[in-house]
């Protein structure tokens, strides 16, 4: 049993204010209005979505490339927002130990020694004044009765937010672990369309040098050659862009990692390296809700904000306090032990707040007001995270479909190059004929590159979106 757990069974003990009751989780039994088939197969790479909630808590390894399974391990281990996330942690754990002191006596121990002058004046009396020497010892105990529960509460929210934070943490771990195989996806197909791109350029040099010489030739006519040079110059200029993204993306790479880019190098990782995951375990709404950190974000602090309606009612009702001191004073230091300089004395007081200009009433009222509202963040948070997998699921859907159909093209294309180079070889195409086909052929592959990586991508959406598996055995 947790923290949170220890604490809202101590404060439902005899506790003013709502005792906090999770949320019902969602009725519905599926993400979206249709149940979703099998992912298509039209690329070769088939998906299924499996109904189940055994989504590995190390779910990058399900792409089978260790490098990436080392970027990530670097950058849990050194990310400076891990390490926030881990103070935050620590300091509500400390901050709930603090409260739980309330519970117990609270014990005072002091030591004093002064030098007077008194005066006999003061009173009327014409004695002379004197000097002389006070040593105290004495110890005192204090302790709140809590009979309305209202210290109970102000523990059971620390307990919640304590709770909140441990959540705040797998959160950070799985965005952090999301965006560095999402960066990783996302330069290995710059890095494979700029190979693409390159040999694009040099088959539209080969067309413009081609279309050049035929030109002198009189064959064609030398607008043919300006069109092929505008073509291969629009083609040109797309390098640098995508030069600048994978720049960026190794950049942002090292920063995820907690390193500067400057002192550090990504590796390599090619496309074709990343395995597309066959199976896609898809959790049902009602177990979501219980498994994604932002949710449970959201119930924590639905949980902190009930318990301080109790404390804000517990606030405007008496308190009982019993205490006890015990201790000696006495001109010499010697002689504290003496019977007549001891004292001690024992105390109850109880105190009813009678009027503070509906201060406490309120206090009150806001806490109910804070309470709703954290039951309203907690439902829009629970909506948002459905319509995540949903669309995640539809995306994933929809890709699949793109990449039958950007496989087909590439089929066709190179087809229709291997047809073209017959002919060529058989002298029944020109080299230029030969030259666009081949054109058409990289274009396709381009498209297909883009594909691949839409779809490695939205497959990690899913997994991100479903809660990253932590409670399978991750890490807490």
């Amino acid at each position: 049993m947790g923290r949170a757990a220890w604490a809202s069974l101590l404060a439902t003990a005899c506790a003013v204010g709502p005792n906090y009751a999770r949320p019902p989780a969602p009725a519905t039994a599926g993400y979206t209005p249709r149940p979703l088939a099998a992912t298509a197969v039209g690329d070769g790479r088939a998906q299924l979505f499996v109904p189940s909630d055994r989504l590995a808590p190390d779910w990058w390894r399900l792409l089978h490339a260790p490098a990436v399974d080392a970027l990530v391990g670097d950058a849990l281990a050194h990310s400076p927002t891990i390490e926030a996330a881990q103070a935050a942690l620590r300091r509500s754990q400390a901050s709930l130990r603090a409260g739980y002191g309330v519970f117990f006596p609270q014990a005072d121990l002091s030591a004093g020694a002064s030098r007077q002058r008194y005066s006999p004046a003061r009173v009327g009396s014409p004695l002379p004044a004197n000097v002389f020497n006070l040593f105290t010892v004495s110890g005192s105990v204090t302790y709140s009765l809590d009979v309305w529960g209202g210290q109970r509460r102000t523990v059971e929210a620390l307990a919640a937010q304590a709770e909140g934070e441990r959540y705040a943490l797998l959160g950070a771990r799985l965005v952090l672990a999301s965006n560095v195989v999402n960066t990783v996806i996302a330069a290995a197909a710059y890095r494979a369309q700029l190979e693409a791109t390159r040999q694009l350029i040099d088959l539209q040099e080969d067309q413009v040098g081609l279309g050049r010489a035929q030109a002198e030739a009189g064959t064609v006519p030398y607008a043919s050659v300006l069109s092929l040079q505008s073509q291969l110059a629009t083609t040109r200029a797309t390098l640098p862009a995508l030069q600048q993204r994978l720049d960026q993306a190794e950049n942002l790479l090292a920063s995820l990692s907690g390193h500067f880019a400057g002192a550090w190098s990504p590796p390599v990782i090619a496309l074709a390296e990343l395995t597309l995951p066959a199976e896609l375990p898809v959790s049902l709404p009602a177990a979501l809700v219980r498994q994604r950190p932002d949710i449970l974000i959201a119930e924590a602090q639905l949980h902190a904000s009930t318990a301080q309606i109790g404390v804000a009612t517990a606030a405007m009702l008496p308190n009982v306090t019993l205490g006890a001191s015990y201790g000696a004073n006495n001109p010499a230091l010697a002689d504290l032990t003496a019977t007549n300089s001891i004292f001690w004395s024992l105390l109850a007081g109880v105190t009813q707040p009678l009027f503070r200009g509906g201060m406490l009433y309120y206090q009150r009222q806001a806490a109910i007001a804070a309470r709703d509202q954290a039951l309203a963040s907690y439902r829009l948070t629970v909506l948002d995270a459905v319509a995540q997998v949903a669309d995640s699921l539809t995306a994933l859907s929809h890709d699949a479909d793109a990449a039958a159909a950007q496989s087909e093209a590439l089929r066709a294309a190179t087809d229709a190059f291997g047809l073209i180079r017959i002919n060529y070889e058989a002298g029944l195409a020109n080299y230029l004929q030969v030259l666009t086909a081949d054109q058409q052929l990289l274009q396709s592959r381009l498209a297909v590159i883009q594909v691949e990586g839409q779809r490695l991508q939205d497959t990690v959406a899913l997994f991100a979106a479903l809660g990253g598996g932590w409670w399978n055995g991750g890490p807490s």
